[in-house]
């Protein structure tokens, strides 16, 4: 599909010059917001055999209806031969995610009417279009949306004159029938992925009924930006927010008029143009009754105009009863219709929790908290970084005034629990953060009484120590150059051998933004290293770690088949050649990945360390982050795999090892002086090496590979677009990784999808295509077969695209038909049913996310799946829009095939889907935001 054009693309906030206050700010106050924008792609169809794929109007425009001699008042008019013209144009959603639609017109521009006398035409919604379409076009389930009674563009040939005008198509609060504004609202909820509008006379046997229009076709809509349930909801303690969701443990407050805190969102974020207020509940225990009430009148704010997206919202309560235990929600309400009305997000109330806490002036008031070097704690106008991951913070908590405390607690905002009693009237604590970024450290102080108010301070946490090897491959040709440094002098560049070559296949995929976050005008493949398995290899021409000292190195890798031999990633050796020093790589005895410490001590005695992964017979021909680190502190070492540890750390057995500096190798290594051996076979891309332990969670970070401006590295590894193809196989289309998906049973390719029967089709290629056990992307876009649906049970469950496991489903998009109904149109009994993302159990259950809304039957339906290993879950997007929240997923190692239209579950394939997929990708990475999906995936 063409994508929108950027002077088509044009979003109308109209600002009042007058300002409104709100309770702590001043807020604008905005009329509705709407949206205008053109189609992606257009054809006009001809009965004669003519098609016009994205014409162009032209001065005179281009003919709609009946084309042949119109006889009126004895003279006539000769259009043509007898030929019928009808228009389509198809248009994309990506402008209407995260919106409610309230109103849609589609308006274009007629050029030219056959007389004055207006005649009838139909704005009808229908199949899908591409440049292959014929007469007579999509023909199936035709929806009329809109139809006008019109002439225009005879100019002064009528009287009155009749110039060119824009006809606007809107649905008439007088006929029922009309459902234009209803459809593009399903459309915006992503339940179908494309939207084609045809243009037809209604009367296709009238000559006076030709019309001529100009391309210029939009789409325009009102709507109102949906909102999502509040972040950072608390009551104000210190510099920041708290939310206790334990009503046993509840927040103590001193001050019997607390300040609440929300922050309003939207469902896409980012939108400014929405019109947001924050609601406030607060509810009051009775014990003796066991029950709670309200205790203060709902309160908004602002109390007028409105809002941005992610802005924090404040409410002051009126005086509490001490002593009194309290909750309290906040929720989202997005504006329309002059504020007169408004949607309302879910509250905290049921995840995380409502937030209690208790007026006690009683207890301890909030303690002191003082930091030391080489942090400091963040003020109004400075929050300036400092320390760095593995850096120890100390903290000193003393008594309020008056207050005599025995012991402390505290939490940082990363924990979930708070710490151990640290008991004493003042007291230090020293704290270690794992990563760089701010952080909230909350204390509470206890005595006689028990735990009382909090106080809380922000402090940043510095970036660690920047890589001292860093090698991305992405030159044109020469050597690969250290980009941790812009000193020519100190760069550690890699040579490459003969073997040795770059190619598109670099973990990074499509690079469409600068590192400031702008959009590049020309989207750039990032490239990486291949190696040939035998000669292959890229060496620096000294060492660039010190062994004896602290250090991480981390890669990207990808064995291309079952290696004959080991394969090293990367190593460093001894100056003298005599040991392999450090090493990463794939063992064939093993047949897992290995961080190997080999030296040789003065007396020549051999010493080798080994940190295994976790998993064996791990899959072949997908990318794989790994990662080593030496702790010279405990004398340890550890493996990581797509950013998790793998078992415990390995102890060096004879304690400090001896220097391996001498080269820095990735592709191969040496055992023995003059010996080279595990040449890789397969693509290695982004080194890493630092003089530094880096912790668990900046290995995490590293292994998502994210770039400033928060896109993570996602790379292409298999797209299968059926569009124009036939025969019996389809070809990865686009990614370089070079798989076909083979068809079998009734599986067909009929020019626009893969065709399947529901009973035995399907195509299937070697799989996985992934790293189950890292992060992946994938997407498809599917239309239903709903007669065929409707002869099945209810609970029948169709795998669209996944990957199996050993003994049933890895992944995968399923369709589960829940039930039927009555169509009121048609009077048909059809199927309702749902989507879902992850993976099918052997007990018939799903793990995973399910869609928000019933699936759409006879039109196309883009999903797109997320797993993110770093945080362990899952996501499910219809359009560009969220289903659900992130879901707690544990990943499953796929092995097989990977299938379309069918699944394997309780160690038997089954699960036939009836219906058409016209797309399928998969990415290595994890799409980081609705930003990244609508970039790269698209609609």
């Amino acid at each position: 599909m063409l994508p929108v054009s950027a002077n088509a693309d044009s979003v109308t906030v109209v600002p009042d010059t007058k300002l409104l206050t709100g309770a702590d700010t001043v807020y604008p106050l905005y009329i509705d917001p709407d949206v205008s924008w053109g189609e992606s792609e257009r054809t006009l169809l001809s009965s004669d055999g003519d098609k016009f794929y994205n014409f162009s109007g032209g001065d005179d425009g281009k003919g709609v209806g009946y084309c042949g001699t119109y006889v009126t008042g004895g003279l006539a008019y000769y259009c043509g031969s007898g030929y019928k013209n009808r228009m389509y144009f198809e248009f994309s959603a990506s402008k209407l995610a995260g919106k409610q639609v309230l109103d849609a017109t589609f308006r274009v521009t007629e050029r030219f009417s056959m007389s004055c006398e207006p005649t009838w035409v139909d704005l009808a919604r229908t199949g899908n279009i591409s440049s292959s379409t014929t007469w007579p076009g999509p023909t199936a389930n035709w929806d009329l949306m809109v139809d006008r009674n019109v002439s225009a563009g005879r100019g002064s040939a009528c009287d009155p004159s009749q110039p060119d005008k824009a006809i606007e198509f809107n649905d008439s609060p007088n006929e029922t029938n009309e459902n234009l504004t209803s459809t593009v609202k399903k459309f915006a909820a992503g339940d179908f992925s494309r939207l084609t509008l045809m243009l037809k006379a209604h009367d296709e046997s009238d000559p006076n009924g030709w019309k001529r229009f100009d391309d210029d076709a939009t789409l325009d809509v009102d709507f109102v930006g949906i909102p999502a349930k509040p972040t950072a909801i608390g009551l104000v303690t210190g510099t920041s927010t708290q939310c206790e969701t334990k009503q046993s443990d509840p927040l103590i407050v001193s001050d019997p008029t607390p300040q609440l805190s929300a922050t309003v969102q939207t469902a896409k974020g980012g939108e400014d143009d929405a019109l947001l207020r924050a609601a406030f509940d607060v509810d009051k225990y009775t014990a003796s009754s066991n029950s709670w009430s309200q205790a203060v009148a709902e309160m908004e704010r602002p109390t007028s105009g409105h809002a941005t997206d992610n802005t924090k919202l404040y409410a002051t309560t009126p005086t509490l009863t001490d002593g009194t235990l309290y909750r309290y929600r906040a929720w989202t309400r997005s504006y329309y219709n002059s504020y007169n009305s408004h949607l309302s997000s879910a509250s905290n109330a049921d995840v995380p929790g409502w937030c209690y806490f208790k007026v006690d002036s009683t207890r301890p008031k909030a303690p002191g908290i003082a930091l030391t070097d080489p942090y400091s704690q963040c003020t109004s106008n400075a929050c300036d970084p400092g320390g760095g991951p593995g850096v120890k913070a100390t903290f000193t908590f003393t008594p309020h005034s008056g207050d005599t405390n025995t012991a402390y607690q505290y939490k940082l905002s990363t924990a979930t629990s708070w710490s151990p009693e640290i008991l004493g009237s003042t007291v230090s604590k020293d704290v270690t953060p794992a990563a760089s970024g701010t952080y909230t450290i909350y204390v509470r102080a206890k005595d006689t009484l028990g735990w009382g108010a909090q106080n809380a301070i922000d402090f940043v946490v510095a970036e660690g120590p920047g890589p001292v090897g860093q090698w991305h491959f992405d030159e044109a040709s020469g050597a690969a150059i250290d980009t941790s440094t812009t000193v020519t002098a100190d760069q550690d560049n890699v040579t490459l051998s003969s073997g040795a070559s770059r190619d598109g296949r670099g973990r990074r995929g499509v690079i469409t933004k600068d590192s400031n976050g702008n959009d590049l005008t020309t989207p750039v493949t990032d490239t990486g290293l291949t190696l040939d398995g035998s000669a292959g290899y890229a060496a620096t021409s000294g060492a660039v770690l010190e062994t004896r000292a602290s250090y991480t190195v981390s890669a990207w890798a990808r064995v291309a088949s079952a290696p004959a031999h080991n394969y090293a990633v990367v190593s460093q050796v001894s100056s003298d050649s005599t040991a392999s020093g450090l090493s990463i790589y794939y063992s064939t005895s093993y047949k897992g990945w290995i961080f190997n410490w080999h030296w040789r001590d003065s007396a020549g005695t051999s010493h080798i360390v080994r940190s295994y992964a976790d998993q064996t017979s791990v899959p072949f021909g997908v990318w794989t982050h790994l990662a080593g680190v030496y702790d010279s502190d405990t004398h340890t070492i550890q493996l990581y795999v797509n950013g998790k540890a793998q078992g415990s750390p390995v102890a060096l057995d004879t304690g400090q090892p001896s220097a391996a500096n001498g080269s820095f190798l990735i592709g191969r290594t040496l055992y023995t002086a003059g010996s080279p051996t595990d040449y890789f076979g397969g693509q290695i891309d982004e080194v890493r090496a630092w003089q530094a332990k880096l912790t668990d969670d900046q290995i995490s970070t590293d292994a998502q590979l994210k770039n400033s401006n928060g896109y993570a590295g996602a790379e292409l590894v298999a797209s299968w677009n059926p569009a124009d193809a036939g025969g019996t196989t389809l070809a990865d289309s686009d990614s370089g990784y070079g798989r076909s998906l083979t068809l079998a049973g009734g599986a067909s390719l009929d020019g626009e999808g893969i065709v399947l029967n529901g009973t035995n089709a399907t195509a299937t290629t070697s799989g996985p295509l992934v790293d189950e056990t890292g992060s992946f992307t994938a997407t498809t876009a599917v239309q239903l077969d709903s007669d065929a649906l409707a002869a099945k049970s209810v609970g029948y469950t169709a795998q669209v695209i996944g990957q199996r496991s050993a003994d049933g489903s890895a992944w995968g998009f399923w369709y589960e038909l829940k039930g039927t109904e009555t169509d009121p149109e048609t009077d048909k009994t059809v199927p309702v049913g749902v989507w879902h993302f992850g993976r099918l159990n052997a007990d018939g259950t799903f793990t995973g996310v399910t869609s928000d809304e019933a699936a759409t039957l006879g039109s196309p339906v883009r999903m797109t799946g997320v797993y993110d290993a770093q945080s362990g879950t899952i996501s499910l997007y219809l359009g560009l829009n969220q289903n659900g929240d992130d879901t707690a997923y544990t990943a499953v190692v796929g092995s097989g095939d990977f299938a379309v239209g069918k699944g394997f579950a309780n160690s038997a394939w089954g699960h036939y889907l009836p219906g058409s997929i016209t797309d399928i990708r998969v990415w290595a990475g994890a799409m980081a935001s609705q930003d990244q999906i609508a970039n790269t995936v698209g609609d």
